[in-house]
């Protein structure tokens, strides 16, 4: 199982530091705030990550725009902040990019009866969107990761079926899925079946418990990652989480708490 962490979570004044302390904890990966200063210092992060086992799993969001907003201007931002992210990925040797269609409710209008609902609008804008940084991604060697959020955060892709279903349209291997644990408890019916159904589009996960806290400080049911894995997945399961307490003390505790279910 390979263990990741979100760059905020882990403590260190310096990048450097934060992946000399994952390395003593056990993790492998770190997750990366796609932050615009990320690439402007990316050799300096190149540099850090030479010196460590440690390596960068995936880079998070960080860009601007909606892909779904009815502003072509604001469209366009998002694709381009994603694809300027797609290549960091590719410089720093990352598995991808992990984008959200939109937050909120709907942002586009009702043209009924062209197109039946709102939502069947943006799925179809969604995938030509898609195309575009799947294509961006296979070019790169690396890739644009759809991420479901649950009901409460976004009207759109709120199970991995629905995700799946704009990743098989698409059809590319640019384009990818990536599963959450906290958002699953809350969407899915059956978080195993959900995951053994996508399991070949997925490549990232994230873990949190119930509360949003580390893993074991809620009722979440991680005994599904043994599905995922049974599968061959071998990519990373990283935190996105609150830390109670010390994070170094907290940190080595979920190290011990999660290899249970390796």
């Amino acid at each position: 199982m390979n263990l990741s962490c979100q760059d905020h979570l882990v403590p260190g004044d310096t990048l450097s530091k934060k992946l000399e302390n994952l390395e003593k904890l056990g993790f492998v990966g770190i997750e990366l705030w796609g932050r615009q200063q990320l690439g402007e210092k990316i050799r300096e992060v190149k540099e850090a990550f030479a010196s460590y086992k440690v390596r960068p799993s995936v880079i998070c969001a960080g860009y601007g725009g909606d892909l779904l907003s009815p502003e072509t201007k604001m469209r366009q931002e998002a694709i381009e902040g994603i694809i300027q992210r797609l290549k960091w990925a590719s410089e720093i040797g990352a598995v991808g990019v992990i984008f959200v269609p939109t937050f909120g409710g709907p942002k586009l209008p009702d043209l009924s009866p062209l197109y039946p609902s709102v939502v069947d609008l943006e799925k179809r804008l969604l995938v030509s969107e898609c195309k575009v940084l799947a294509k961006e991604g296979e070019n790169q060697g690396v890739c644009a990761i759809l991420e479901p959020l649950n009901r409460y955060e976004t009207h759109l892709i709120n199970r991995l079926e629905q995700g799946l279903e704009i990743v098989e349209e698409v059809g590319s291997a640019g384009l990818r899925l990536m599963a959450d644990f906290f958002h699953m408890n809350i969407e899915e019916s059956n978080v195993s079946e959900a995951l053994l159904k996508a399991s070949k589009y997925i490549v990232h996960v994230h873990l949190a418990d119930s509360n949003r806290v580390l893993p074991g400080y809620g009722h979440t049911d991680f005994t599904p990652i043994r599905t995922l894995l049974s599968k061959g997945y071998d990519k990373y399961f990283s935190l996105e989480c609150r830390i109670p307490g010390d994070p170094l003390s907290e940190l080595r505790k979920f190290v011990e708490f999660i290899s249970r279910y390796r």
